[in-house]
């Protein structure tokens, strides 16, 4: 087969060829722009920057005077319809414009390239760079030592700080960052090696596309990377009159965080631009918004952001009723009593496997072997074990004979355990003897056994019991049934916590929190937690203090999220390994871009050894040999307890060296300017993969450069890639080598089997070692068959998000346009029909005209526009523009005599309280709750009142907008959890969902319109209303939270949040399950999820 690829490639080229070619032309046209602006004086070059903006502006000039006539056209008509269809018009021509804009950027290309590059030049063969002051300039050298004003001349210094450190510009762009500037550009991604200047690179486009003044986002991992690039490349861009700012430098909803939104540059982290959208569309004035329409982004390191980061969806959650109630405190001490049982017995059945293997009886010893590996699969001993010869073979063989006819037999090796562990599933189950062993703890013998509700409800009926005495006994039943399963779902969160994830391997304690280690980078993830009360089960399991679970307020992904821009563009070091996942979801595709110099570093093959000990024994006197020979040496670990068990084997031998993990991320700065000296030993987790710089010097270069070494193959190639790429930057020679044992995690679930029977039959002895590029493909595979795994758990995430994402879409552009208000009479209008078609649907096929009489009272208060003999000759269409016009035609009636019954008390407030009022409250009821509306005191006064109706119409759209859509993601998250039985009736969980996520949202949009619009025709002023200054109240200090395992109906939170409770019902009823409702004439038994919206009708209710 690759003979063949070889072939083609020879006749057709290959794609890095292809995409490499296509882009010459462009680079020697700009290069040519370069040498012809050498000539230009420093205002002449900054004058062109002027230029380039004018030329984008006239480009589109008379697009956007279109748009500003129709926006005026719009307040000069009273027909909604109308407006509607303007505003559909100004929609088509802003996408217009975005076409536009990208046809001039690609034509002017050339030339804003080539100002950057001339700018870089002229900084770093001059010290200081002198042109007229201009007032831009002025007010930058008030904030920054960048420049200095001298008369009438502003003095730019080449020197200035970043990240706490003065930095020299001393950069100019090669033609592979020419090359990697253009492929931003066109919205692909840029896969540049490690030291290859991603961040110089990235300034061309970010310049190009700036220029439009619809704003650039650059995005990072962290905030210290955000900070740094945005002071090191900010004055570039400066020199120029262009606007640069860091959100990371402002607190959330504050006004400098608007004004960095606002800047023609901004920097920023992935997480922090994804909450500002979710707190944008939690806001309830106009003045909280801090981002604009989302333009252009470039995502360094886009693999980490856009694949790692995007397993888990960022959430704002707040406080949720009983949040604090739980039984896991209770529930650790039997927990901990069954993993002790099960912990002894593991131990004595792996020793009758020792036994019985070294007898002969491979049979009995490979069954209590596999007993073993299902009781405890992390058990040292086990692992140690494994990895003698035959011993994995054996385990294997074993559990494929109790795995067949879909492990019909595998109930006799489980029957002894105390509970069951699938961790390549990361699941757990308890067994018949598990529940006996917590059960007899407690009085109650069923206090763990689920009731089979079909069969007990069967019971109760047969009973023949009176009504009352028979739905008393089902709600008793169906608690009964609530509690214990929250109970078991405890026990197994427990049990997870105790037997597969460990203390400084997956998370850290500090300061008496449990602080989640990422996988990826080895650093701390502030905030983020394990969901669904698997880390309250872990703070129990570590005697901290148990957080109290929350509920979600707002929720996007970030593949979500990132799809809303315009256009996006990434670069990183490692994204071909990804490229079919960045295509499949974001249709980004990836650009190899050459490297400036040819790569000295050599990459040797992997050293396989049996045994952890062996491995690390090879790698200490790996790190002897070289640290004689002058070389620096970073040492990449996977995890806390590896790097602090090397620290103390190097500690013991009198080796000098820095320890770098999530515990000492503090010292980062320090330990990463030293890593590159002579003879310096750096243990280092994830966290020095991916954005570090190490710089070398020359002795260090004439010794061999920097030496890698991995302690084991990390899941994913990217992050072994990144480690291996802090050595041989910019043609620096260097080494890398990675040290395999069959006990690594990778190994022992993924990739050991072939390898183990390789070294069996070459009956290697202990401290004997592998090496050949076969087992390097072997590893890789393993590698793979996890990637494989990882985006099949992103891509299951993200599809359960679209659902979400279709619907949230909808209720933002309603929050929206109630919010600006411009489109709010046509969305008002729209809601009228609506809630007039859904009640005319109700009641007219079945010809009810009672009820839909007492529906038109209800909720629209107003009489039926025909009779009974009408209603049931008429047609369905003609009866709904005539209940819609009759409805319509009441409501601007009310809204006048509103602004009559209110303009007395503005009127008076006006002339006594203007100059200390800008805005004023005024309560408005329907008879049975109150709401303050917000209005400006001015307005009011000139328009006598008019605009009252609207400041109404905004405020209670947004109100009751808020509070159903939050039950609303309460019901979807139950709902979520809910469909996944479905798997069990051979059925996919997800048709399910969304079918029944369309009737729920569907249920709910009837639910907003109805409310909105009963209140609007209802409200008026209560009797002794007393208008109020506006008090402006911030969002209140809401949690955000990015949970681990990507399950968002159970977010945990602090419980320090305040008390502001959503209602929550306390009996929870299944939506599968029966209930009674009445109406007073009928009683109907229904399932829940049909008999829930008439009760929330109002017209019936549960018995």
């Amino acid at each position: 087969m690759s003979g063949v690829l070889n072939f083609l490639t020879k006749i057709f080229g290959n794609k890095y060829d292809s995409d490499i070619n296509k882009l010459k032309p462009i680079i020697e046209n700009i290069n040519a722009e370069v040498r012809s602006l050498s000539t230009l004086s420093n205002d002449e070059l900054r004058d062109i920057t002027r230029q380039l903006k004018l030329e984008i502006k006239e480009n589109t000039q008379e697009l956007n005077e279109k748009i500003d006539n129709l926006k005026k056209s719009i307040d000069n008509t009273k027909n909604e319809n109308e407006a509607e269809n303007i505003f559909k018009e100004i929609d088509d021509i802003e996408k217009q414009i975005v076409k536009e804009n990208e046809k001039k950027l690609k034509e002017i290309l050339p030339k804003a390239f080539a100002v950057v590059k001339e700018t870089a030049i002229r900084f770093k063969n001059n010290k200081e760079i002198i042109v007229n002051a201009t007032e831009f300039d002025i007010n930058l050298s008030q904030k920054k030592d960048l420049v200095k004003i001298s008369g009438d001349k502003a003095i730019y210094s080449n020197s200035w700080k970043a990240a706490g450190n003065r930095i020299t510009w001393d950069m100019v762009h090669y033609d592979v960052q020419l090359i990697g500037g253009i492929v931003l550009h066109e919205g692909k991604i840029a896969e540049m090696q490690t030291g290859e200047g991603k961040t110089l690179s990235a300034t061309l486009p970010i310049y190009l596309n700036a220029l439009t003044g619809l704003g650039v986002h650059l995005v990072t991992v962290n905030n210290y990377l955000a900070k740094r690039d945005a002071e090191w490349m900010g004055p570039i861009f400066e020199f120029h009159g262009l606007n640069v700012d860091c959100i990371d430098n402002h607190p959330p909803n504050s006004e400098m965080r608007q004004k960095a939104y606002l800047a023609d540059i901004t920097y920023g982290t992935n997480n922090e631009f994804g909450f500002d959208y979710l707190r944008d569309n939690m806001s309830r004035r106009v003045e909280d918004l801090v981002q604009r329409k989302l333009n252009f982004s470039i995502v360094d390191e886009v693999d980490s952001v856009l694949i790692d980061d995007a397993r888990t969806p960022l959430i704002i959650s707040g406080p949720t009723p009983k949040g604090d109630q739980h039984e896991y405190n209770e529930l650790k001490h039997k927990v901990n009593s069954l993993f002790s049982e099960q912990k002894k017995y593991v131990s004595q059945i792996l020793f009758e496997a020792k036994q019985l293997i070294k007898d002969g009886k491979k049979d009995k010893g490979g069954f209590n072997l596999l007993r073993a590996f299902r009781g405890l699969p992390k058990n040292k001993a086990l692992i140690k074990f494994l990895s003698e010869e035959g011993v994995r073979a054996l385990l294997q063989k074993t559990e494929n004979f109790y795995m067949q006819d879909q492990s019909k037999e595998m109930h006799k090796v489980d029957e002894e355990l105390f509970f069951t562990i699938d961790e390549k599933n990361n699941s757990i189950e308890l067994t018949e003897k598990g529940i006996n062993l917590i059960t007899k703890f407690t009085d109650d013998k069923h206090f763990f056994i689920m009731p089979d509700v079909g069969e007990e409800i069967s019971k109760i009926q047969a009973l023949k019991l009176d009504e009352k005495e028979e739905i008393k006994r089902k709600d008793e039943l169906m608690r009964d049934f609530s509690v214990k399963s929250e109970r078991i779902h405890s026990i197994n969160q427990l049990l997870k916590a105790y037997t597969l994830f460990e203390k400084d391997t997956e998370y850290v304690v500090i300061d008496n929190k449990v602080k989640i280690v990422d996988e990826q980078t080895g650093r701390i993830m502030e905030g983020r937690r394990y969901s669904d009360g698997l880390h309250q089960a872990i703070e129990a399991k570590e005697n901290v203090k148990i957080e109290s679970a929350s509920q979600t307020y707002a929720t996007v992904t970030l593949q979500n999220y990132f799809r809303m821009y315009n256009k996006l563009s990434g670069m990183t070091g490692t994204a071909e390994t990804e490229a079919g996942e960045f295509w499949e979801i974001y249709k980004l595709d990836v650009v190899v871009i050459p490297t400036n110099k040819p790569i000295q570093r050599q990459d040797k093959n992997d050293l396989v050894y049996k045994t952890n000990r062996e491995k690390y024994n090879a790698i200490i006197e790996e790190i002897e040999k070289l640290s004689k020979e002058g070389r620096p040496i970073l040492v990449g670990t996977t995890s806390v307890e590896i790097s602090e068990l090397l620290s103390k084997i190097l500690t013991r031998r009198k080796i000098k060296h820095n320890v770098l993990n999530a515990k000492l991320h503090q010292k980062e700065a320090d330990i990463v300017a030293e890593a590159g000296k002579e003879s310096i030993v750096t243990i280092a987790t994830n966290m020095a993969g991916r954005g570090t710089d190490i710089k070398l010097s020359d002795n260090v270069k004439n010794n061999g450069g920097l030496a890698i070494i991995g302690t084991e193959r990390h899941d994913s190639r990217r992050v072994d890639r990144q480690l291996r790429g802090r050595s041989g930057r910019q043609g620096d020679p260097g080494s890398s080598q990675f040290y395999v044992s069959l006990e690594d995690n990778l190994m022992r679930l993924f990739g050991s089997e072939r390898i183990a029977k390789i070294m069996d039959r070459m009956g290697l002895e202990e401290g004997e070692v592998i090496q050949h590029s076969m087992v390097n493909k072997s590893i890789e595979r393993a590698q793979k068959k996890v990637e494989e795994n990882n985006f099949g758990i992103r891509k299951r995430l993200l599809e359960y998000d679209d659902v979400m994402n279709q619907q949230r879409e909808v209720i933002y552009k309603k929050r929206r346009y109630a919010l600006f208000g411009d489109r709010l009479s046509v969305e008002i209008s729209n809601m009228f029909f609506d809630t007039c078609d859904s009640i005319v649907s109700t009641y007219f096929d079945s010809k009810d005209f009672s009820n839909f009489e007492l529906d038109l009272m209800k909720f629209l208060s107003i009489q039926a526009p025909i009779d009974e003999e009408g209603f049931k000759n008429i047609e369905k269409n003609e009866l709904t523009d005539l209940v819609y016009k009759s409805c319509y035609e009441n409501y601007k009636l009310k809204s006048e005599i509103i602004a009559q019954s209110t303009f007395p008390v503005i009127e008076n407030v006006y002339r006594s309280h203007s100059g200390h009022y800008k805005n004023i409250v005024i309560p408005f009821s329907d008879g049975v709750k109150t709401m303050n509306v917000v209005t400006n005191l001015e307005e009011a006064y000139e328009s006598k009142g008019g605009n009252i109706q609207f400041s109404i119409e905004k405020s209670i759209t947004l109100s009751i907008i808020d509070d159903i859509w939050k039950e609303h993601l309460r019901e979807m998250d139950d709902l979520k959890q809910s469909v996944q039985n479905a798997v069990y009736e051979q059925k996919d969980p997800l048709l399910i969902y969304k079918f029944e996520s369309f009737d729920l949202f569907k249920t709910m949009l009837d639910k907003v319109n109805k409310e909105i619009i009963s209140f609007l025709i209802k409200s008026n002023l209560p009797n002794q209303s007393n208008v109020q200054k506006e008090q402006i109240h911030k969002q209140q200090n809401l949690q955000t939270s990015r949970p681990e395992l990507a399950a968002p109906n159970k977010v945990n939170t602090p419980n320090t949040v305040q008390k502001t409770q959503p209602i929550r019902v306390e009996q929870k009823v299944g939506r599968n399950e029966k209930v009674k409702i009445t109406n007073g004439s009928e009683t109907k038994e229904l399932k829940w999820k049909k008999a829930k919206p008439l009760v929330d009708s109002g017209q019936w209710q549960r018995v």
